[in-house]
């Protein structure tokens, strides 16, 4: 059977209609700018990307962490690679603190691209996994120039999202909707080849992942639902479960997709004036997008996070995603605790 590669998969989803040309063309150019980002991962230590970006004098972004070289690098290579192409009214980076339109140099499209250029960016000195998130949203309609607030559309709104993995091998895992697909970048041919067609997570598991360090800082159904999970087959759960953490979403998201799992990123008390960790538009939602196509389930711990209307482009949000039973269990103990509390 020859082998399919990401151009013919979108083609065909266009002859169905699943996607217009100019999404099938958008879709192509981020892939061609992870082909990049993968490329300059790829080099480390030999293409001088590793270390803080600004040297001594690090460079904080709008979300006040330290910024990474390929953090900065990645940014560059997924603005420069759409400014160009013409399917873009415009994007925003978890990186900016605002949007940024395409030049007016440039022809403007439709779709308002989303991302985070490098997730898991403190993995890169270690030589660990690392990726980048995308989201494709519409832009409104009689929009000439698209601001902040047209980009505050929830989950549900998404007509494509994916995730690109830079381990030992590079892999797209993308949605349009119809499914979530698996291509794996073939660096001889130098193309994505479809490698895994319509993935489904196990609605049930034994598998969770969750930062631990934290555990003192989670609220009180969070703390009562992990300790049911580590108290194993002689506690309330009745089997024993293994914990695994890759400290990227990406990673863990992918494990999850690959063999099931519960992927947890809880609210806690570190930081209270934060309502999460991780970023509804930029890593929360097209996740969300992606499991749910594959038959798993993402919430905040109380609502499913592609029904939240954003506020601002810079959201947080609990996150606990993954098989769907374990999900809904998650989701239980929380819902219960507030009823109980009110």
């Amino acid at each position: 059977m020859p082998s399919i590669s990401l151009t013919r998969h979108l083609i065909e989803e266009q002859r169905l209609g699943h996607v217009t040309p100019d999404l099938r063309l958008l879709l192509e150019v981020v892939a061609r700018a992870c082909k990049r980002i993968s490329v300059a991962v790829g080099k480390g230590a030999l293409g001088d990307v590793l270390g803080e970006a600004g040297g001594d004098e690090a460079s904080i972004n709008v979300q006040g962490e330290a910024q990474k070289k390929l953090d900065v690098i990645s940014n560059e290579i997924l603005l420069e690679a759409n400014a160009w192409g013409g399917h873009l009214a415009a994007c925003a980076s978890e990186e900016m603190e605002h949007s940024q339109q395409i030049p007016d140099a440039f022809p403007r499209g439709n779709y308002l691209l989303v991302f985070d250029p490098l997730d898991g960016s403190s993995n890169i000195d270690i030589n660990a996994s690392v990726g980048t998130i995308f989201s494709v949203l519409r832009c409104p309609e009689g929009v000439t120039a698209a601001e902040d607030h047209h980009f505050l559309q929830p989950g549900s709104s998404q007509v494509a999202a994916g995730y690109c993995l830079y381990g030992p091998s590079t892999m797209l895992v993308l949605t349009i909707g119809h499914g979530t697909h698996a291509f794996t970048l073939d660096r001889e041919q130098g193309s994505f080849v479809l490698t895994k067609a319509h993935m489904r997570i196990p609605e049930q598991t034994r598998e969770f992942a969750i930062n631990m360090s934290n555990q003192r800082h989670w609220e009180a159904p969070t703390q009562a639902y992990v300790d049911d999970l580590l108290a194993g087959k002689d506690g309330a759960r009745g089997k024993d479960f293994n914990m695994r953490w890759v400290a990227a979403m990406v990673g863990d998201v992918h494990r999850i997709l690959t063999r099931g799992g519960i992927f947890i990123y809880p609210w806690d008390r570190k930081d209270p004036s934060k309502p999460g960790k991780l970023r509804l538009m930029y890593e929360a939602n097209p996740m969300a997008m992606l499991v749910e196509q594959a038959g798993g389930a993402a919430t905040t711990g109380r609502e499913r996070i592609l029904d939240i209307a954003p506020t601002s482009l810079h959201q947080r949000v609990p996150v606990f995603l993954g098989s769907k039973d374990e999900v809904d269990t998650a989701t239980r103990y929380h819902l219960q605790h507030d009823s109980a509390a009110a």
